[in-house]
């Protein structure tokens, strides 16, 4: 596997959560490649102690604009509220 990085990084709304092989699911659906990861960590805010996902692929993902909403409408229709923040520029 060729070194990836960060693309995505989100919280859920309060009370969701998402397996990793749910979201790495997501995640292939919406970059249209097997070649990606997930991952998560505890949150890092003392009011808000909700998991911190992170999106990997490798660098150069071709059509980031149309990847974040590819995976915009599949959060809206699995129902999770996600608040994304896009790692790459």
């Amino acid at each position: 596997m060729k070194h990836q990085v960060a693309i995505f990084r989100f919280t859920l709304g309060n009370g969701q959560s998402i397996s990793p092989t749910a979201l790495q699911s997501i995640w292939v659906r919406a970059c249209q490649s097997p070649d990606v990861s997930v991952g998560r960590k505890a949150g890092g805010y003392p009011d808000n102690n909700r998991p911190i996902y992170s999106l990997y692929a490798q660098p150069g993902l071709e059509d980031l604009s149309q990847v974040e909403r590819r995976l915009r409408r599949l959060f809206d229709e699995t129902g999770l509220r996600a608040s994304l923040v896009s790692m790459h520029v």
